[in-house]
């Protein structure tokens, strides 16, 4: 089954947040030999979804009550969690209480832009957190026009 059709509910998931006012998840990057250490803190009542992944990686949530549904079905967890993500797979997680979530990835890279192209389906403008982010200029568009009484 491709990967499409396995994720469908998380693509409709996605697209319907998309439309949605956006919130600030605060992103920080990690380096260490052979390691890419992406840690975002997702607010409570917050819903986001993640790319697919190339590769498989392990996440480990260090505060917080979630929710997460992949192809494999959804699950509740209570941090401190430690899950490992395997290739093909895009994630919508629920955050009931503020959530931190590190994502670690085996890569020699250290552009965040070749990371992305590396290691996801994604490009770097896709993703919260980059500088091109599709959903951040949404959200400021919406604004913008909403700040001219359109």
């Amino acid at each position: 089954m491709n990967e499409l059709k396995e994720n469908a509910e998380i693509y409709e998931l996605e697209s319907m947040l998309a439309e949605l006012p956006q919130v600030d998840c605060p992103i920080r990057e990690f380096f260490a030999d052979g390691l890419y250490i992406r840690e975002m803190t997702i607010p409570a009542g917050t819903a986001v979804t993640g790319a697919l992944h190339t590769k498989g990686h392990v996440n480990i949530v260090t505060k917080g009550h979630f929710i997460v549904h992949t192809k494999d079905g959804t699950k509740e967890y209570h941090a401190p969690q430690t899950i490992v993500s395997t290739d093909g797979t895009k994630k919508g997680v629920y955050a009931y209480t503020e959530t931190v979530w590190t994502s670690i990835h085996a890569t020699e890279l250290t552009d965040p832009d070749e990371i992305v192209r590396e290691l996801t389906t994604s490009t770097e403008q896709d993703l919260l957190g980059g500088k091109n982010n599709i959903q951040l200029k949404k959200q400021k568009d919406k604004e913008v026009l909403q700040c001219r009484g359109v």
